[in-house]
């Protein structure tokens, strides 16, 4: 497949992540508190689907790691926003399955596997341990949100998850950079802004 159309899947999914923090950071700041709106787990779902088949395409363990991480706590929020029981049996079934079909698949052939993502030759050892971490770093956001919004009762974005966003994202620039890989430079960048500024409208917002 060639570079570009490659590079097309990566940014398409770079689109929805930004759109999900743009729209988040508009309703945030007209609400004055740091909201979670439905359409931003909607957003991050439609994302996570394509930058995880752009990770597969770049042969890049780091990146299809940090989706199979979040994947299903995205889709806790959908049924949290009460969007899960919305959808269509048909795109309910695809998007369970998805990620256990994928895993099966890499199974039945898992010497090509580990030659894809650990035998690399552009992407060398100490290089995917620290992409891996920095997309552990960044995934653990939701974690953290999903175990905060248990406790709550609702889908909430705390301040913890944009400290662990703004950590994970700024690991994941620098990842990119030594990738030469602009899908993950420009992405992460735009969101930067974002993270900062939700930061201090919660700090606003706790001290009024």
């Amino acid at each position: 497949m060639p570079s570009w159309l490659i590079y097309s899947i990566g940014f398409s999914a770079q689109i929805f992540f930004s759109a999900r923090i743009l729209i988040q950071w508009i309703m945030s700041e007209r609400a004055r508190k740091v909201l979670s709106p439905s359409i931003f787990w909607i957003l991050s779902i439609c994302g996570s689907y394509i930058l995880c088949i752009y990770g597969c395409l770049r042969h890049d363990f780091a990146i299809v790691l940090g989706q199979f991480l979040s994947y299903y706590v995205y889709l806790w929020n959908l049924k949290a926003k009460g969007i899960w029981k919305k959808l269509n049996t048909i795109v309910q079934g695809l998007l369970l399955l998805t990620p256990i079909a994928a895993i099966l698949y890499g199974m039945t052939d898992t010497r090509q596997l580990i030659d894809s993502f650990f035998a690399n030759e552009d992407v060398p050892l100490w290089l995917l341990i620290y992409g891996s971490a920095g997309q552990i770093i960044f995934t653990l956001r939701f974690i953290y949100q999903y175990l905060y919004s248990r406790r709550e009762g609702e889908s909430e974005l705390p301040a913890g998850f944009w400290w662990l966003s703004l950590t994970g994202s700024l690991a994941i620039v620098s990842y990119g950079i030594f990738r030469q890989d602009p899908v993950l430079i420009v992405g992460q960048s735009f969101g930067l802004v974002a993270y900062i500024r939700n930061l201090w409208i919660g700090y606003r917002q706790k001290i009024k």
